[in-house]
């Protein structure tokens, strides 16, 4: 399956390897990703942070389970915001998943095995319905990873915003009260997770766009001032790659005109 090309090339997001990393802590403040010794990982990530996601994959799965981390954050953060055709993005959630689940069994110290397949999982149940995602125990899987990456890395940005997420996900699809008592998440959960996420990456926009959506979820229109300052906020980031930039123009489309 080709790829669609990323549409915000900018010489900014072409890294060597000495700059790569130099800028590593920044670039990867959200996954908490330890920088590769293998210069051929290094190539994969280069060739992510630029906006190649299909070459990024394709370096990456080279490399075997040591490649899942760069590969699968390239499938993922593509299908999120580049993959058109609804089929095709639920088979790259499913197929990352997957992946995620050999590498837990290989490696089951390495906090983005679990993070990744939150992340997979999360998005493909968005991509089905959430309600739908519920009956076939997806979210216990979800928390499950999420649990274990926060338990690994505790300074792990991103999955502190997918548990926020989370919390907020489930209470709209089901009400505070089934979500409580079936799930175990709380409104004050959600925001706990999004302003810890805040205080470990105070540069990320997808903390803020996905605070913002939470907010909406959890208290509406009563928070749409809140909401809007967030989306504000997020859209005027300033992006030091591929994914950042993605990020930003989300946040954008979210504005109000």
């Amino acid at each position: 399956m080709a790829f669609q090309a990323f549409p915000y090339p900018e010489d900014a997001y072409q890294y060597t390897a000495a700059s790569l990393k130099k800028a590593w802590p920044q670039l990867h403040a959200g996954d908490a990703e330890p920088l590769p010794k293998d210069a051929k990982l290094i190539q994969a990530w280069i060739a992510f942070h630029a906006g190649d996601f299909e070459k990024a994959v394709q370096l990456g799965l080279e490399q075997g389970i040591d490649g899942y981390n760069v590969a699968n954050k390239a499938a993922g953060i593509y299908a999120t915001y580049l993959e058109d055709n609804e089929k095709k993005k639920i088979a790259m959630f499913e197929e990352i998943a997957k992946r995620c689940e050999e590498q837990q069994e290989a490696r089951p110290d390495d906090a983005n095995a679990y993070y990744w397949h939150a992340f997979a999982l999360g998005r493909y149940a968005q991509g089905i319905s959430i309600v739908k995602a519920l009956s076939q125990g997806i979210a216990k899987k979800v928390r499950a990873s999420l649990d274990r990456a926060l338990e690994l890395s505790p300074k792990h940005a991103d999955a502190h915003i997918a548990m926020g997420a989370y919390h907020a996900e489930i209470i709209d699809a089901v009400g505070s009260m089934i979500a409580s008592m079936t799930y175990g998440v709380k409104k004050e959960e959600s925001y706990k997770y999004f302003k810890k996420a805040l205080e470990l990456n105070p540069d990320s926009a997808i903390a803020r766009t996905e605070y913002a959506n939470a907010l909406l979820k959890l208290d509406g229109k009563k928070k749409m001032d809140d909401a809007v300052t967030l989306y504000e906020e997020a859209a005027g980031c300033s992006a030091r790659d591929a994914m950042e930039r993605l990020d930003i123009e989300a946040a954008k489309a979210e504005l109000p005109d």
